[in-house]
């Protein structure tokens, strides 16, 4: 896989199929970009189990923290990294210990965060990889969302966009929120 570019349909799989994310380095301060996309994840539908050693026990977002990979007892799809590059080794090689226990089918390194050693690691395991970008921006992009704000998302489509939720617009990538 070419990590400095990724195909739209590469990405909309991820999104369309995961159903949870769980998310290492999740902060509950409210103004750290892990909170923003940790909120976002959840409006669309997605299972989210933050990982912090440091708020384990508690709750951020009404979700209960966990202090490491190892301590959940429920499927995840995504191992989203919200650390240092430096970091991304280490998180691949417990996500890889524990893939068939948590049924781990990707690792997602967010904007800034990239570590081709772990990339490798984790494909060799027969995981997906993306590198240096997020799931909350990347949804927003593939939905449509992120023109409202006035962002090009690099796609023309006469498509009607797929409506998410009853009451106000919110789009969709297709996936069923149950």
């Amino acid at each position: 896989m070419n990590h400095d570019s990724y195909p739209d349909t590469y990405i909309a799989s991820i999104l369309h199929n995961a159903k949870s994310f769980a998310m290492v380095g999740a902060s509950a301060n409210t103004v750290r970009p892990s909170y923003f996309v940790l909120k976002y994840l959840l409006a669309k539908g997605y299972r989210v189990f933050p990982i912090n050693p440091g708020h384990a026990g508690g709750e951020i977002l009404g979700q209960k923290v966990f202090a490491s990979l190892a301590d959940l007892t429920e499927p995840v799809d995504v191992v989203e990294i919200f650390r240092s590059s430096g970091a991304a080794q280490g998180i691949v090689e417990e996500a890889v210990a524990l893939k068939d226990k948590l049924s781990i089918k990707t690792i997602w390194m967010q904007l800034g965060v990239r570590s081709d050693e772990a990339a490798r690691l984790a494909e060799k395991e027969g995981l997906k990889v993306v590198m240096n970008r997020c799931p909350k921006i990347e949804y927003g992009r593939l939905s449509g969302e992120i023109g409202w704000v006035g962002v090009n998302n690099n796609r023309i489509s006469s498509q009607k966009p797929i409506i998410l939720g009853k009451g106000y617009q919110q789009l969709s990538i297709g996936r069923d929120k149950s």
